[in-house]
């Protein structure tokens, strides 16, 4: 069905995708992309690691395969028509033990089932001729996974939405929206607006909107934020790609890896670690407000007795850059203290449920004609195209109920 107006709230590249699929797609006539920043991609999607992911770890025919793998042709096909970069570096996974092959393998299967282009196992010597600095009893190489630059795609987004006739507004608060009988009515500070259709992309503030537009309070975002330390530029040439560890079950978070940029720098990291804010990118920034609602979750301590191994792992990378580089010399063994500075910070927008677990699927909110993108997990970046056709069918689909 297409409708008349529509707004979305938030500019990073989900939100952006999205404004740009409801107007080329012809879901909409007239679309508005409203952003609190004075531009776009400030927040996640600006400290985004530049990762393209291949799909190598999802449940095969599962929704986050499914977008990952359509969104990486999606992605290519944007970078070469916008000139944006897009370098296909390669990854590896690497077992440093039985029980790490044990699982990689598990991931290898997954990863083939997926349809991930010349996927495949090799040993330590193979390993080697890869990545010659990186050691491991065997490794997953996918030769495809690439890198770009999610600042510039989303630019390239809201070029084409642009063209295409549609308005971005920046320095635009959204404080709230309500539906209304046969329409939508958006508060801005200057006063109300109407729209036929509104999408909520707000990210790290996606849950507070959703609450003060009447939906459910839970999930509800929990910031975690990542540091990052950099390579010296004489020490890149560490790293050809990327250099990854095999998930481990017992941390809800990844841990440290080595990432290639498309400007040629190398990149180590994330940590993981409550942040003190949902916006303190800065080590000393903190929230009262912010941390006064983790407080006052009940979640997030249930989260916290059940991941006490993850959080002692954690704090030592966040109170010792030894630690920190430690994590990342178990694969590079050569890198040294000497061989990195600081780096940035980005915050994660973890969604929460009331029980303490984390959300790792897509959570899509509202009513007819107000939808809520309350959790668009990782791969996000990489899926941002797909995930937009999808929230837009929904869109659709909802309006013709």
């Amino acid at each position: 069905m297409r409708t008349g107006s529509a707004a979305v709230v938030g500019g990073g590249i989900i939100g952006t995708a999205v404004a740009r699929e409801l107007l080329l797609g012809g879901t909409a006539s007239e679309v508005t992309l409203f952003e609190k920043e004075a531009e776009l991609s400030f927040h996640q999607t600006g400290h985004n690691s530049g990762v393209v992911h291949a799909g190598l770890y999802y449940e095969p025919g599962g929704l986050k395969a499914t977008l990952c793998r359509r969104g990486v042709g999606l992605l290519r096909d944007l970078a070469a028509r916008r000139d944006v970069p897009f370098e296909e570096c390669g990854k590896v996974v690497v077992a440093r033990d039985a029980v790490e092959l044990e699982r990689l393998q598990a991931i290898f299967r997954r990863a083939v089932a997926n349809g991930v282009p010349d996927v495949r196992m090799v040993d330590g010597s193979e390993l080697a001729d890869i990545e010659p600095h990186a050691v491991g009893v065997a490794a997953l190489h996918s030769p495809t996974t690439a890198i770009t630059d999610y600042r510039a795609v989303t630019a390239a987004l809201a070029a084409e939405f642009t063209e295409g006739g549609g308005v971005v507004r920046l320095n635009s608060l959204v404080r709230g929206v309500v539906e209304s009988g046969i329409g939508v009515q958006v508060e801005l500070d200057s006063g109300l607006e109407d729209f036929d259709l509104v999408i909520n992309c707000a990210g790290l503030q996606s849950d507070r909107l959703a609450k003060r537009s009447g939906d459910a309070r839970e999930p509800r975002i929990v910031p975690f934020f990542g540091e990052y330390f950099l390579l010296r530029p004489e020490r890149s040439s560490l790293v050809n790609g990327l250099i990854y560890p095999v998930p481990d079950p017992r941390y809800p978070f990844l841990g440290v890896h080595l990432t290639k940029r498309v400007d040629g720098a190398v990149m180590v990291g994330p940590n993981a670690f409550l942040a003190g804010g949902r916006e303190a990118y800065r080590g000393r920034q903190f929230s009262p407000g912010d941390l006064a609602d983790v407080a006052g979750f009940p979640g997030f301590w249930r989260f916290a007795a059940g991941n006490m191994p993850a959080a002692v792992r954690e704090v030592r990378t966040v109170l010792s850059r030894r630690a920190f580089v430690g994590e990342a010399k178990a694969y590079v063994p050569e890198l040294a203290m000497a061989d990195v500075v600081p780096g940035h910070r980005g915050i994660r927008a973890q969604a929460m449920n009331a029980d303490g677990s984390l959300v790792d699927d897509f959570v899509i909110t509202g009513s007819r004609r107000i939808l809520h993108v309350r959790n668009a997990p990782s791969p996000g970046a990489t899926s941002s195209l797909a995930i937009a056709e999808h929230i837009v069918r929904q869109a659709a689909a909802r309006l013709v109920e």
